[in-house]
């Protein structure tokens, strides 16, 4: 099982982080800081796996990584995982995002958050492995934010919409105020100049 997700600079800065099990905010910070200080001091020579957290199970778990320019692509996961496997399965998900994002880089992760947890859900969920065709995952994606797009402009044509009946809504409200208002003003004008032609001795 795939623990969590984790992707880091070269800081130790998180950018997309994922849980696959209930951890409190302050352990996730605490077990971030402990990966990071594990995987950064390793030189790029050796091997991207090694025994994991003592947050997450000590000996039982695994820490497994690609360093690709300044981020780090970490996945943490239990005993029965193929380190070979996921180690391929993190090029599945970079090579996704590069696809989706056109040679993603640390700013798409930052102003594309959700999208990039939308294509890790095509790739993983609950912890369980769900989809390696890279094709398919451009393809889910691209399914999605067409869908996004359209919702977008149904939710615009209805605003306008909705505009468009408010203003002739408005504009019959003053037309009926305004016809209300002359013909009151008549009726009074009309009631008032007899009286005072009369109380004033002019003849009509």
């Amino acid at each position: 099982m795939i623990k969590s997700v984790l992707i880091f600079n070269n800081h130790g800065k998180p950018r997309i982080t994922k849980f696959y099990q209930q951890i409190d905010i302050g352990t996730q910070q605490a077990l971030i800081q402990e990966i990071f200080s594990l995987v950064s001091k390793r030189p790029d020579t050796v091997c991207n796996f090694l025994e994991g957290s003592q947050m997450l199970g000590g000996k039982d778990t695994r820490v497994i990584y690609r360093h690709y320019a300044t981020l780090y692509f970490v996945f943490v996961v239990d005993e029965c995982e193929s380190e070979l496997g996921i180690l391929d399965l993190i090029q599945v998900f970079v090579e996704s995002l590069d696809k989706c994002f056109e040679n993603v880089c640390e700013l798409d992760l930052i102003f594309h958050f959700e999208e990039v947890h939308h294509i890790l859900a095509e790739v993983i969920s609950g912890g369980m492995v769900l989809e390696t065709n890279i094709t398919e995952i451009v393809n889910s994606f691209s399914e999605s934010n067409k869908f996004k797009k359209r919702s977008g402009a149904m939710a615009t044509i209805a605003g306008s919409g909705a505009g468009a009946v408010a203003r002739d809504l408005g504009a019959n409200l003053a037309n009926t105020v305004t016809t209300t208002l002359q013909s009151t003003l008549q009726n009074t004008v009309s009631a008032t100049f007899p009286t005072f032609r009369r109380t004033t001795g002019f003849n009509s």
